[in-house]
């Protein structure tokens, strides 16, 4: 099992690519099973959880090829092309379902096309219950007949399904995204109320409207869909990982240096820059991207909660968790999303963190002059990423364990920040 070393306490300094979102390419590639002609996305990361989508896919009868972007450069994402012409089995595996909760966004496009679809209840990461019962009420509010049956969700609806009014009781990005999949080929008009409102919601219904779709309201929280009886095939770019931008930014200011993040959409990182600027960091628009500068070695303490889009995003809560801890003064940080998402302070404890958990979603963080390396083990792909960080800025060497975490949303990481300066190496151990 792979490891990483790091030598702590060198700043950062130098020009990372960002790459294409994880989390759009996932559901724009579900997307490919509403349409038997081909959908090819540019720009899509190289990494395990693009794999065990491809997989699946795969499984069901999708033709996929793949162009691959050289190994020397790391400025363009992959082209994948997907074609469900042939697709002749609508069951998802729970030998591959179990490896990634996007498995999930299967269900819609299977059952708005095909009529069924038989898929595992999902895995992922361990944080939190994150239940699908939004997916599935909402499915049967479009006319289709679900029951649980040994562990796998069964969906059949007879013809087409039924536009209807769907008022979603919480914010929910995979539901948003699989009932917005289901209602662009189901009969009549959808509407979906309290809608996930985040930019990879918005990359996934740009796309589809480009396939054909009849879309309205992407972007705001209010969503209407108008069935077409078919879609078409497309050529789309996936936008920039915003998280991998947040994460690289943080890498800039916990280890008081200065990177420039290449291809960065500033308007999508408002909430995040906006923070980091509170802390002290200075952030500078580019011909190529932006720039962040944390050389003046003063971050301050902020609070900070995580809310759905525009608010905070909960993937980037553990990564200002390991900046909040060498700030000066104390910061509260709350999770609202997700109810299992600090399992990574206890290992930011073990390298000197002061962190004190209130109420199981709260932790008061109180900057330290500098955190200590210790080996940590990583519980889930964020707290792997943070405890990368936290080693990035602490005295000595850190190890962290239990790495393929970080394989799931992180494209050559150890590379592009070793390009910057740091002392990082990946070890098979």
């Amino acid at each position: 099992m792979d490891k990483i070393y790091i030598l702590g306490g060198a700043p950062l300094h130098g020009i990372i690519p960002i790459a294409g979102s994880k989390n759009s390419t996932l559901p724009l590639m579900a997307a490919s099973l509403l349409t038997d002609e081909t959908l090819t996305l540019s720009n899509v990361p190289r990494l395990v959880d693009v794999t065990t989508m491809a997989n699946l896919l795969i499984q069901h009868g999708v033709e996929l090829s793949t162009k691959r972007k050289s190994s020397e450069c790391i400025y363009d994402g992959d082209i994948l092309e997907l074609c469900s012409k042939s697709v002749h089995n609508t069951t998802a595996p729970y030998e591959i379902v179990r490896l990634m909760r996007a498995s999930i966004l299967v269900l819609g496009p299977l059952v708005t096309r095909f009529g069924q679809a038989r898929v595992s209840l999902p895995g992922g990461c361990a944080i939190g219950t994150r239940p699908v019962d939004l997916h599935l009420k909402g499915l049967e509010q479009m006319g289709a007949r679900i029951k649980l049956n040994g562990g796998y969700i069964e969906a059949r609806v007879r013809g087409r399904l039924k536009g209807t009014k769907i008022v979603l009781p919480q914010i929910s990005v995979g539901a948003t995204e699989n009932l917005l999949m289901a209602a662009v080929l189901a009969e009549g008009e959808t509407v979906l109320i309290n809608a996930a409102r985040e930019p990879e919601v918005c990359d996934l219904a740009h796309c589809l409207t480009v396939m054909g779709a009849n879309i309205s309201g992407i972007g705001t929280n209010i969503i209407n869909v108008y069935g077409v009886n078919n879609l078409c095939g497309t050529s789309y770019k996936i936008r920039s990982d915003r998280i991998e931008a947040g994460t690289y930014a943080i890498a800039a200011a916990i280890t008081r240096g200065e990177i420039e993040l290449l291809f960065t959409c500033s308007s999508i990182m408002r909430t995040i820059f906006t923070f980091l600027k509170k802390c002290g960091v200075q952030i500078f628009s580019t011909e190529r991207g932006v720039k962040i500068s944390a050389v003046n070695g003063d971050i301050m303490g902020v609070d900070v909660m995580t809310e759905p889009y525009p608010g905070f995003p909960t993937d980037m809560q553990a990564q200002v968790m390991a900046l909040m801890t060498t700030a000066r003064g104390a910061a509260m940080i709350t999770e609202t999303i997700f109810e299992n998402r600090l399992m990574h302070v206890q290992e930011l404890i073990r390298m000197g963190a002061q962190i004190n958990i209130h109420r199981t979603s709260s932790a008061i963080v109180r900057g330290v002059p500098k955190l200590s390396g210790a080996p940590v083990m990583a519980t889930d792909l964020r707290a792997s990423v943070c405890l990368v960080l936290a080693g990035l800025s602490a005295k000595g060497e850190t190890i962290v364990d239990r790495i393929y975490h970080l394989d799931r949303g992180y494209e050559r990481l150890v590379e592009k920040m070793a390009a910057c300066g740091a002392c990082i190496e990946r070890v098979r151990t």
